[in-house]
């Protein structure tokens, strides 16, 4: 018996992935649970397993295909009658999207613009203009009426993010990218995410041709790189974000972790981070306001009884952000433990988008690799971060004479909006205190 193996719904809101690798080939026997591929989706890569056992006997993509949720990506032939779940439709297969270089879209879109030879020229007198939209060597992929409504409604068809197949622009995609931007403008009401969490709102300006100065190599954008790109620039552009700084003494912390470390195992080894981790917790309890999401189109803020941190971890593919979860309710040594093995996890590209999400506050660590300081952005829909910076032995003050003191720089960045400047600065010295006394992740609960 025939059976479609069809890409799974690995996560909410995702709707395709790209095929990064293919583990079986063609005449392949498979067992049920094994892997037949690795999709990469929004931030993670994600194995994609048989649910049945038999033979393949047909392979429908190769690796860089981006496929949609429920798509047929393979066929395999059983030997036993097995029903298919219910969840998964036999009826109509999904589609297939296939990245393609620009030059190709190019070709294509511009032929179907052009007008046949044996039309007729136009009547004089001012004529709507409807040949294909460029910017440089780039084309709107929408068709003349659709260019003409966006034109009309006074939308640049560039913003507008294509929910046909090739990401091709329809009028309805038009009318939501209209009605999307009043919301957010006016906080009429919530929205529903297309791709991003805002497709469009930082288009990016025609470039120059910069061959014109020398030769120049392209390469596509990751699709971390592609989520990151959309996330920071929402960010940026919608949250009023202040960054705060302050200095912590970990002369004796630090001390106490190489200490620790002498009998830890790898997989327990005590960081920094695993430290930041459970003290930012305790700093989120002390303060929930920093703990919370702001909701203008309802014009709440909403408070969260969990704490769950996520930890940017820098991979060779880009930066990717896994939650520890309920931070608040785990000692140092758990989360060291726990940290340790997502952070590995995270490198290897096994993470699973679960891992990522839930996030009620971030920690961005850069101490290890250098700098004074730096000012990190806040993750929306969070409305606060922590930087890291490089720890170094300064000369302090003790009221008698100077001694040297091992000094943290951290910065904390928090949105505006949620946050005032005072409370901004006691939350972060609270942190700061607790780094120089640990005592107070008691005295102060």
């Amino acid at each position: 018996m025939k059976h479609e193996i069809r890409v799974p719904a690995v996560s909410e809101g995702v709707t395709e992935g790209t095929v990064v690798s293919i583990t079986v080939a063609v005449g392949d026997s498979v067992e049920v649970e094994q892997t037949l591929l690795e999709l990469e989706t929004d931030k993670a890569v994600v194995e994609v397993p048989s649910s049945y056992a038999g033979k393949i006997t047909e392979i429908l993509v190769t690796e860089g295909d981006r496929v949609a949720i429920d798509a047929v990506i393979m066929v395999l032939e059983s030997s036993e009658e097995v029903e298919a779940p219910e969840s998964v439709s036999e009826d109509i297969p999904a589609p297939v999207v296939e990245a393609e270089p620009v030059s190709t879209v190019v070709v294509e879109q511009t032929a179907a613009a052009e007008p046949p030879a044996s039309s007729t020229p136009p009547p004089d007198g001012p004529q709507v203009d409807l040949n294909t939209v460029r910017r440089n060597d780039l084309v709107a992929p929408a068709a003349p009426s659709v260019r003409r409504l966006a034109r009309d409604l006074g939308v640049d068809i560039y913003q507008v993010q294509g929910t046909g197949p090739g990401a091709r622009i329809s009028e309805d995609d038009v009318r939501n990218f209209v009605r999307e931007t009043m919301q957010r403008i006016t906080g009429g009401g919530s929205v529903p995410s297309v791709v991003g969490e805002f497709p469009g709102l930082h288009a990016q300006r025609p470039l120059p041709d910069f061959s014109r100065w020398g030769t120049i190599r392209r390469e596509p954008l990751s699709r971390v790189r592609e989520l990151t790109a959309d996330s920071m620039g929402y960010a940026w552009s919608t949250i009023p974000m202040v960054t705060q700084y302050d200095n912590a003494q970990i002369t004796e912390i630090e001390a106490f972790r190489q200490k620790t470390n002498q009998r830890a195992s790898a997989e327990n080894r005590l960081t920094m981070t695993a430290i930041m981790v459970k003290v930012c917790a305790a700093a989120l309890k002390a303060f929930p306001g920093v703990n919370s999401s702001l909701d203008l189109a309802n014009k709440e803020l909403v408070l969260k009884d969990y704490v769950h941190i996520g930890v940017a971890v820098d991979t060779p593919g880009g930066l990717l952000v896994p939650v520890i979860r309920d931070a608040d309710e785990k000692g140092i040594e758990r989360l060291a433990t726990e940290l340790n093995g997502l952070a590995e996890k995270t490198r290897e590209r096994k993470i699973s988008p679960a891992d990522m999400e839930g996030g009620t506050f971030t920690i961005s660590n850069l101490g290890g690799v250098g700098g004074t300081s730096f000012t990190p952005i806040v993750y929306a829909p969070q409305v606060a971060i922590l930087g890291i910076s490089t720890a170094s032995m300064q000369p302090v003050w003790d009221g008698n004479q100077f001694v040297p003191q091992l000094i943290m720089p951290l910065s904390l960045t928090y949105d505006h909006r949620v946050v005032d400047g005072a409370d901004g600065a006691r939350f972060l010295r609270w942190i700061c205190e607790a780094l120089e006394n640990p005592l107070n992740l008691v005295m102060k609960g």
